[in-house]
């Protein structure tokens, strides 16, 4: 009965976060015991950005410098098909590449798929929404994205196999991987604390998006058991240092899309130059 009661009392805490109606929030815990982790996320209003940075000391503490690039067909059905294309270079590390499914319902997932030691399900929680996601990985070389953008290798050297044969069942017949469009770069910084009162690190993604305009997320990462108290603690963190939970979230995907759906078409593309042969 305590330890019921005890749960009760979390989830309840956790509602401030997640702040959805019952029969979503439900459903959300139930799916969170079926996948390999929950990643809780929040977008800072533009007009908190600086509050944000001061706050939590943000600036600070190192960067980690990134440029991501997102590849779509020109109409987006990639998008449309719920298949997310993302390939992102770090500054002193390796490139890497996902393909990402969402919405997907972890039993669905072809047991082939979910066994790979690349493929992580996770739940997408911010407040208001969540969505569950499949994300096939690859880590590249340090040099690979900055290749592919330049057209000195083609797009398709980005991906393993694995992830071609799973983009394969989603493009456009007849379509390649060559085909996509480049949507970017976006400039990033990813910034890694501690804040006072929270049990674990908190991080901070800067976007920068070539008009300037900028996306600021806060996001941390638990495992299935600790979602509920996480997003708990969470809550008050963000509420102590006067950060509002109850404005419009997006995800940084359907912002990067939306901007260069509404950007002039001679900004959509990262590569220039001549297409390398296949």
């Amino acid at each position: 009965m305590a330890a019921a009661t005890r749960s009760t009392a979390v989830l309840r805490a956790a509602q401030k976060f997640w702040q959805l109606p019952d029969a979503d929030l439900h459903a959300m815990v139930k799916l969170t015991r079926q996948v390999d982790r929950v990643e809780l996320k929040f977008v800072v209003p533009t007009s908190a950005h600086q509050r944000a940075f001061e706050v939590f000391r943000i600036a600070s503490t190192t960067p980690r410098r990134q440029r991501i690039y997102y590849l779509d067909t020109p109409d987006r059905l990639l998008h449309r098909r719920g298949v997310v294309v993302r390939v992102r270079s770090t500054r002193g590390r390796p490139d890497d590449s996902v393909v990402k499914l969402r919405p997907v319902v972890p039993a669905n997932v072809a047991p082939r798929l979910r066994q790979s030691k690349q493929l992580v399900v996770e739940v997408d929680a911010m407040p208001g929404s969540y969505v569950c996601s499949a994300a096939l990985r690859t880590r590249l070389g340090p040099d690979d994205v900055r290749r592919a953008m330049a057209r000195r290798s083609p797009l398709h050297a980005l991906f393993s196999k694995q992830q071609a044969r799973l983009l394969a069942t989603h493009l456009p017949r007849p379509g390649h991987i060559d085909d996509l469009v480049v949507l970017g770069p976006i400039e990033a910084s990813r910034h890694r604390f501690t804040p006072a009162g929270f049990d674990r690190v908190l991080q901070a993604e800067e976007w920068t998006f070539p008009d300037g305009s900028r996306l600021l997320e806060l996001s941390t990462r638990a495992t299935p058991q600790a979602a509920a108290r996480t997003a708990a603690r969470m809550s008050a963190v963000l509420r102590r240092h006067g950060l509002d939970l109850t404005g419009p979230q997006q995800t940084k995907t359907r912002a990067t899309l939306d901007f260069f759906s509404a950007a002039p078409a001679a900004d959509h593309a990262g590569r220039t130059g001549p297409r390398p042969t296949r």
